[in-house]
């Protein structure tokens, strides 16, 4: 069976065709979510997420009529998505999610009903400034989180890292079950400070172009030490009164932003990470790097970490929600 895979976020969707547990076709457009935010219309959603799927169709040398099935996760399932689901509360396995997939024709994007595969929640309720912190949610992140259960063949408790705008902390407990998550805004706050603020003169080139170890770790120490602000404004110091290239510049600012993150780890009540937990750490090659060398270099992780390399992490979309209908009996 040839079937179609939706990924959309906030401000992408991805599109692949897969065809006996391979990518045939793929096709990616800057269309999402936030367009129906900006417009208060789904329509130009549809249309792009219609005219994607075309593309990676045709990329994959079919017509629409071979399709079998078409599957889709992440921010498209929320309010203001093509089919809203509620999250579902933690923990959940992949067989809760998979009953709770609803089907919906969505005439301007596909002929036929489209499988949508809902996100995850923390199971937190009658939120407050008591209990605000303990809550979280993801949508998106638990197919590529299950994708890696089965991919990697994971049975103990294990914290999956998927740093990007939002770096979500997926925590799996030993059931093979997603038990809560985390979310920081260090991609976003990376993306800000390099380009937005005062230190775009002090950063040259913006993000690090490979992981300088030294300047990372204390990049992260500074900012353990005397927050995140200060730390941030280090970086200008460096730049006007020391010898430290723009590279090294970056990495300092990478550090004290990842730094927090697992500050993050150790305080959330989000998550239960205990320090013998796995670490599994995907994302581009600086940053995955960037956070193995933060988690080894602090006492308090002493779990296996694991880094992804390219193909391993892969497709995890698209190859998560095609594990999800598996379940519920929608593939064979």
């Amino acid at each position: 069976m040839n079937i179609v895979t939706i990924d959309t976020g906030t401000t992408n969707t991805r599109v692949s065709v897969w065809r006996d547990g391979e990518v045939v076709g793929q096709a990616a457009a800057q269309v999402g979510v936030r367009d129906t935010a900006i417009t208060g219309s789904s329509t130009k959603l549809e249309d792009g997420v219609r005219e994607t799927i075309a593309s990676a169709i045709a990329d994959a040398g079919l017509e629409r009529n071979d399709i079998g099935r078409v599957l889709a996760s992440g921010m498209i399932t929320s309010n203001m998505g093509l089919c809203e689901i509620p999250h579902i509360p933690a923990p959940a396995g992949i067989d809760d999610l998979a009953k709770a997939m609803r089907e919906s024709l969505v005439e301007n994007v596909w002929h036929q009903p489209i499988w949508f595969v809902p996100g995850v929640r923390n199971p937190v309720e009658h939120i407050g400034l008591h209990n605000c912190e303990a809550m979280d949610m993801m949508r998106g992140e638990e197919t590529e989180s299950f994708a890696l259960i089965e991919r990697l063949g994971i049975v103990e408790p294990t914290v999956i890292v998927l740093p990007g705008s939002h770096s979500k902390f997926v925590s799996i407990d030993a059931h093979q079950r997603i038990d809560g998550c985390v979310t920081t805004l260090a991609g976003e706050l990376l993306q800000v400070i390099s380009h937005d603020t005062i230190l775009a003169g002090s950063l040259k080139e913006g993000f690090a172009r490979r992981v300088d170890p030294e300047m990372l770790l204390a990049g992260a120490a500074e900012s353990k030490k005397i927050g995140l602000g200060r730390a941030c404004f280090s970086v200008r110091i460096l730049d006007q009164f020391a010898v430290y290239d723009a590279n090294a510049r970056a990495n300092f600012l990478l550090g004290a932003v990842l730094g927090s993150d697992l500050l993050t780890l150790k305080n959330s009540s989000a998550i239960r990470m205990s320090p013998g937990t796995r670490f599994v750490i995907s994302g581009k090659p600086v940053l995955r790097d960037a956070i193995a060398r933060l988690v080894e270099g602090d006492d308090f992780f002493s779990g296996t970490v694991t880094v992804l390399d390219d193909d391993e992490q892969r497709d995890l979309a698209g190859y998560g929600a095609i594990a999800v209908a598996r379940h519920r009996g929608l593939i064979d």
